[in-house]
């Protein structure tokens, strides 16, 4: 009987950029709804409300585009720092980096022939390539994109900061505060689920952990502008 070939789908290969999407919308409806709310409740006009909005979406979008940059950034260096050391010692010491290949697959159940044979061919082919993803983690699917992560983040958080302030911009002012509340609970459970989706995790968790610090984010900005009465 032939063996019929089946083509796998795994979801790590959207781990970067699905990471700062994720994070980009899901601060963008957080902090700029809570910075909305948080407004309304000190009693503001409308004007004063959108304006915050707005100069809440450009401040945040730009600080998610830097930090997301300056992180990612940070990782690609440490992992370019690494396979710069490994490319000086695989140069300077080969046999003993094949011996250490070698051992590393020893050490994950492969037995010590095979072991070797399995090293010795992937080093003629790739001998970077196979000790920066079997010894440092280091692939092409979980490597660090600092302009992807810049890029992704900024304008996710854009397109969640724009839907709370389009909701404020038509909501009756004596609702806009529960209208803004319910409206970013709901589009960040919307959020959780469709991140859990696309990572293969389970919804209901996700759910929840977004919407519990969303209300929580919510509720303390409301309250603190509640009881000064000023703009927060």
């Amino acid at each position: 009987m032939m063996s019929r070939l089946h083509r796998e789908r795994h979801l790590i290969a959207r781990v970067g950029w699905l990471r700062a999407a994720v994070l980009g919308a899901n601060d963008g409806i957080v902090s700029t709804a809570s910075l909305i709310v948080g407004v309304a409740a000190a009693a503001q006009d409308r004007q004063e409300v959108l304006l915050a909005g707005v100069a809440g979406l450009v401040a945040g979008a730009m600080s998610m585009a830097a930090g997301e940059y300056v992180s990612v950034s940070s990782q690609a260096d440490a992992e370019s720092a690494d396979l710069a050391r490994e490319r000086a010692e695989l140069d300077g010491s080969p046999t003993s980096e094949l011996q250490e290949l070698a051992e590393l697959y020893e050490s994950r159940g492969v037995e010590p022939a095979l072991a070797r044979q399995v090293a010795v061919q992937l080093t003629a082919r790739d001998a970077l390539g196979a000790h920066a993803r079997d010894e440092l983690g280091i692939s092409q699917v979980t490597q660090a994109r600092p302009i992807q992560a810049a890029l992704t983040s900024a304008a996710s958080f854009s397109v969640g900061a724009v839907l709370s302030l389009a909701l404020a911009a038509v909501a009756p002012l004596g609702l806009l505060v529960p209208a803004v509340a319910v409206a970013a609970l709901a589009l960040l459970a919307l959020l959780g689920a469709i991140g859990a989706k696309a990572g293969g995790a389970p919804v209901g968790k996700a759910v929840l952990r977004v919407g519990f610090w969303g209300a929580l984010a919510m509720a303390l900005t409301a309250g603190i502008g509640a009881l000064f009465g000023v703009a927060v």
